[in-house]
């Protein structure tokens, strides 16, 4: 006779399984497909899994089946959202859905021309990469060069400006092809990332942090222990209900540090969505320092120096006691502190 017992546990579901219930609450519940921000989170999540080699059923794409089957009317009269659906064609391609339509949306897009109603040259790039995926990529060769220019220089990295830290990590997304290949970044990019990387903790920013630690782990550079020890805590404070959202939530949070921890070998999809609906919310628990930090050196006017030595008492003095730890966990993060602080101090101009 068997002494064992069998208590009927509910077992946690898988990781594939935890996936699958997410995007079923993208396809299907949080927004209607003709809102373009139901594209603009699909093709973020679609991206998430596609990127980091999601092995779904193919069960799990159904609720994008009549989504795919449609694409080419959806591109043909909404051409302004071409990014956002060759994204989500491709992603969808890469993952188990079809695989001729994406070639074929990828040609009609190079010869209508579309890429070349972009103004900014982060959009030209993500839009090269996408064509590239399928062999139809736009060539313009000077495109390169000017992004190189852009991430290279890296002072601007040490001033709060998240555009510019978002247009730094995603430029390292494309030029990677999302961690495929080498992005053949210089060494003044390395230190851009960790003067982006700075400001994202010194601002407690998870959002930004996570996406800085995965463009540094594309480009062949392990993070500081400290960012990713602090994003891996940070994801314990998601909260997943089952309320439709209305309104925005902290969905890309979730994204974003649930792909780094991919990367990174850390539990990532925190929580078990419901299959009814998805609402994301996040608990946390310090108070930036940042902004304190930069209005202590704007009203020290001519007094303010690029000596982080001479300055480091009257940040303590201006951010507090919970602001002091964060400031003191950034300074061990870094070697390049000093070097981050001298541009962020604009001592010198």
């Amino acid at each position: 006779m068997s002494n064992v017992v069998s208590l009927g546990l509910p077992r946690r579901p898988t990781l594939a399984q935890r996936q699958a219930l997410l995007i079923g609450n993208f396809a299907r519940n949080r927004r209607q497909p003709d809102d373009v921000f139901w594209l603009k989170e699909n093709a973020e999540v679609l991206n998430v899994l596609a990127s980091s080699g999601a092995m779904l059923s193919d069960n799990a794409f159904e609720p994008y089946r009549r989504i795919y089957d449609g694409l080419e009317e959806r591109l043909h009269f909404f051409p302004q959202y071409y990014r956002f659906l060759l994204s989500i064609c491709l992603d969808l391609e890469d993952l188990g859905i079809g695989q001729s339509r994406g070639t074929a949306l990828c040609n009609w897009v190079a010869k209508n021309g579309l890429v070349e109603a972009e103004l900014s040259d982060l959009q030209r790039a993500e839009a090269q990469r996408l064509l590239g995926r399928r062999g139809a990529a736009v060539e313009d060769p000077h495109l390169q060069t000017r992004l190189h220019k852009f991430i290279d220089r890296s002072e601007t990295f040490a001033l709060p400006n998240k555009k510019a830290a978002y247009e730094l990590t995603h430029i390292i997304f494309y030029l990677s092809d999302y961690g495929v290949k080498d992005p053949g970044l210089n060494e003044a990019t390395i230190v851009s990332l960790e003067f982006a990387g700075l400001l994202a903790y010194l601002d407690q920013d998870v959002d930004l942090l996570a996406e800085t630690c995965v463009a540094m782990r594309f480009a062949g550079k392990r993070p500081s222990a400290i960012w990713e020890d602090w994003i891996a805590g940070q994801m314990r404070g998601f909260t997943l209900s089952d309320r439709v959202a209305g309104t925005s939530d902290a969905y890309h949070e979730y994204l974003v540090t649930s792909w780094w921890a991919l990367f990174a070998d850390r539990p990532s999809f925190p929580g078990v969505p419901s299959q009814s609906g998805l609402h994301i919310l996040r608990h946390t628990t310090r108070r930036s320092p940042l902004r304190a930090m930069s209005e202590c050196m704007f009203h020290l006017g001519p007094a303010r120096s690029s000596d982080w030595s001479e300055m480091r008492q009257a940040m303590s003095d201006a951010i507090g006691v919970d602001g002091e730890d964060i400031l003191s966990e950034a300074e061990q993060s870094s070697d390049r502190f000093d070097a981050f602080f001298e541009g962020f101090s604009r001592a010198d101009v």
